[in-house]
């Protein structure tokens, strides 16, 4: 079973910066090989897509988080990144990783536990 593990929530000031990382935790099934969103869910609200990447590096954002998010791979270290800069206090939410790998017909949709952000204002 194909987990994913993100690292790297915590709390900071606003207009301060984390960046959040994400794996998965089989040595065989590398994240290189699968499109990764980046979702978050604040008390009380829906989960929402903050920013995604595909395998060959193209990459959206919620308007949200333009200009201050940046989403990002290192095929070399298996991890995706997401740097947050400028965070501010409606940044606070648990953020999860989200992967989706595509062989042919069939696709997989892999989910990380999350992990807390929280801005301080």
């Amino acid at each position: 079973q194909v987990q994913l593990v993100e690292s790297g929530g915590g709390l900071v000031q606003a207009g301060g910066s984390l960046r959040l990382s994400c794996a998965t935790s089989s040595s065989i099934l590398s994240i290189n090989a699968m499109g990764v969103g980046w979702y978050r869910q604040a008390p009380g609200k829906q989960r929402e897509l903050v920013a995604g990447i595909t395998t060959g590096g193209s990459t959206n954002y919620a308007d949200s988080v333009k200009g201050r998010f940046t989403v990002s791979r290192d095929n070399a270290k298996n991890t995706v990144y997401l740097q947050m800069n400028n965070l501010k206090p409606e940044d606070t939410a648990v953020y999860y990783c989200n992967a989706e790998l595509v062989r042919g017909q069939l696709r997989y949709n892999y989910w990380g536990l999350g992990t807390q952000v929280t801005v301080s204002s």
